[in-house]
């Protein structure tokens, strides 16, 4: 793995960090919240714990940088956004189905949007992570 994956990983996490705050946290939280069931409200957090959420952003953005520079050669913003849109919401829309099918805990009406949101979310940062390894500092 070279510093330029890494590099992209990190600025991919910091996309994906602030994008989830505002979609997430701040435009639809009225609606995700609506959408926990009542048996699954004592399990939810009062606020999530915000390390272990960018942890995953770290995750979830290396996996697009590896996946775009080791096999898809993606480096434009266009390519990026269009891959990570897919990318994002196909893993979504199976998560939350099992998620669905085994535990009562969110309504079908949030397997539905979730998918969608996070297409939205995965393909901006996917547009800066192709961003990132498309960047030759040689220019």
């Amino acid at each position: 793995m070279n510093t330029k994956v890494l590099l992209a990983a990190l600025a991919g996490a910091v996309v994906t960090f602030l994008t989830g705050w505002l979609l997430y946290g701040v435009a639809l939280k009225g609606f995700f919240d609506a959408q926990v069931v009542e048996s699954a409200k004592s399990v939810m957090r009062e606020q999530p714990d915000l390390l272990h959420v960018f942890l995953g952003c770290v995750a979830w953005s290396l996996l697009l940088a590896l996946l775009y520079s080791r096999w898809a050669g993606i480096s434009t913003f266009k390519s990026g956004a269009i891959a990570g849109a897919w990318i994002g919401f196909l893993i979504a829309l199976g998560a939350d189905l099992f998620s669905f099918a085994g535990m009562h805990v969110t309504t079908i009406a949030a397997v539905i949007v979730d998918p969608i949101v996070n297409a939205v979310q995965s393909a901006i940062a996917g547009g800066v992570i192709g961003v990132v390894l498309g960047y030759d500092a040689k220019k």
